[in-house]
């Protein structure tokens, strides 16, 4: 894997072709549904470069490679491009060899599909969460929303008695929602995991999963770049890097 680090930004000229042999992701560091690919990419083995768009101060050919000016996306090297952090993942495990994460037993797959339905459900209330930190809101009532919703996956773990969503290893699923999990503890989240002993055994699992202990970012790093963030800065996409 080639990793670009640094952002480009509004300044910078488009990146050349895809070497053969790779496929190149649009990344932000620090974007949960970039995380998804990257995960993906890395669980397979999949030889691949990243180059990271400061989503702030978007490059003016972003849009032509992707109408959305969204991340994450894939260029191949003969030029194709593909979007949408779900469609992304999908497309990585069907084109490359290797542990497939998606089930081929077609109801196992849509299992996982009404799963990531659950989850999706939680992901506006975790945002609305998200933006009460570092700020006198008190956010007691939206967790109560949250957990009203989260405990569904609480359930369907507990009625699989499976290590994961899955089944015994790591999955489409499981990759899909981890980055959320992973800031738990900088929304004052972690506490729902008491409640939910089964997700709990999950998280901890999954934090000695190769791909997620390379994509990790500590509480401390996230919780410096969304100061930023939230500030309008374009450094925020930077943050930490020398």
């Amino acid at each position: 894997m080639t990793d670009s680090e640094r952002s480009l930004d509004k300044g910078s000229a488009a990146p050349g072709p895809v070497p053969q042999g790779l496929i190149r992701l649009y990344s932000m560091r620090f974007c949960p549904f970039a995380q998804r690919a990257r995960l993906v990419l890395i669980a397979k083995g999949i030889k691949h470069e990243v180059v990271n768009i400061n989503l702030k101060n978007k490059p003016h050919w972003m849009f032509e490679k992707n109408p959305l000016g969204l991340v994450p996306f894939l260029e191949t090297s003969d030029g194709k491009i593909i979007y949408e952090s779900t469609i992304v993942c999908e497309y990585l495990d069907d084109a490359f060899p290797g542990h497939e994460l998606i089930p081929s037993d077609p109801y196992a797959k849509a299992e996982q599909k009404m799963l990531l339905d659950t989850f999706s459900a939680l992901t506006p209330i975790f945002y609305k969460i998200l933006m009460t930190q570092n700020t006198n809101i008190d956010a007691t009532e939206l967790k109560s929303q949250f957990f009203e919703k989260f405990k569904k996956l609480e359930e369907a773990l507990a009625n699989k008695n499976t290590p994961y969503f899955g089944g015994d290893s790591v999955s489409f699923f499981d990759y899909m929602v981890w980055p959320w999990f992973e800031k738990f503890s900088f929304c004052g989240l972690e506490g729902l995991l008491d409640k939910t002993p089964n997700v709990k055994a999950w998280q901890d699992r999954m934090l000695q999963d190769p791909a997620v202990k390379a994509t990790f970012t500590e509480p401390e790093v996230f919780s410096g770049f969304f100061k930023l963030y939230v500030e309008d800065s374009v450094e925020a996409a930077d943050y930490n890097l020398n």
